[in-house]
């Protein structure tokens, strides 16, 4: 399919975040290029490259100078999702803002189902595994499912209750949205999800939960003890810090 760069406004901007990505990355933009080439409305993908040391960013930049409506952003050394995501949400230019995983464990369909929701009235719509209408149609190891129950529960204590998914890696803004949370941000890595949610909270946005197929993809870059020990501290730190802190706008 031929790509025509959009002309005008971008309705959907959809960034990846991106660190050593170039041995599943090339699949994932051409399903991307398939997919939104086909809807009605105007779209264009980022890929922010978070310092990989492999070929991430020149492989982004050969598909682009082909499919005009993929863009790169890079910078070194690396950063953290939690950066790379933030630096996408604060920079790209769209109506609405769509960040999604490399792997394309959500598929690209789920889309529409956010878009639904923020027509609807939401200012930020999320992926959830948990919930009953969702389908996992690959699941995860039993010990990362096990764990990741557990470490949801302490979020929904101490952060955000009532939200059953915090670290779906599928989550649409508006525009304006994406800019009151993400200028209030400063987690680097793996807990920067909680901490946007915290703050959509504290800013009374309206945050809808929505229903997603997915599928367990191999290669994850988190380390359960590693990481879930840091997540678990920056956890109790943002709890910690209060809403006044946590609302007060960060320097880029």
């Amino acid at each position: 399919m031929t790509q025509v760069a959009a002309e005008g406004p971008i309705f959907l901007g959809i960034i990846i975040p991106a660190f050593n990505e170039d041995m599943r990355l090339l699949p994932t933009l051409t399903r991307l290029a398939e997919y939104y080439g086909s809807q009605a409305y105007t779209w264009a993908v980022w890929v922010v490259d978070d310092g990989s040391l492999d070929q991430t960013g020149h492989l982004v930049e050969e598909f682009a100078a082909n499919h005009p409506c993929f863009k790169l952003i890079s910078y070194s050394p690396n950063r953290g999702k939690g950066f790379a995501v933030r630096k996408g949400m604060l920079e790209v230019e769209a109506e609405m803002l769509l960040f999604c995983d490399a792997d394309l464990a959500t598929p690209q369909e789920e889309t529409e189902k956010l878009l639904k929701s923020i027509n609807s009235g939401f200012d930020l719509a999320i992926g959830s595994r948990p919930l009953k209408q969702s389908h996992l149609d690959i699941r995860q190891p039993w010990y990362r499912e096990l764990l990741g129950r557990s470490f949801n529960g302490l979020v929904q204590v101490l952060a955000v209750k009532g939200i059953h998914d915090t670290q779906c890696g599928f989550k649409l803004f508006t525009k304006s949205a994406a800019r009151d949370v993400f200028s209030r941000c400063e987690i680097d890595r793996y807990s920067f999800d909680i901490e946007a949610l915290m703050i959509a909270r504290d800013l009374n946005l309206k945050i809808d939960e929505v229903p997603i197929h997915w599928a367990h993809q191999e290669g994850s870059k988190v380390s359960i003890v590693r990481d879930g020990a840091k997540m678990i501290r920056d956890l109790i730190m943002l709890r910690v810090r209060g809403k006044r802190r946590r609302l007060a706008v960060k320097s880029p």
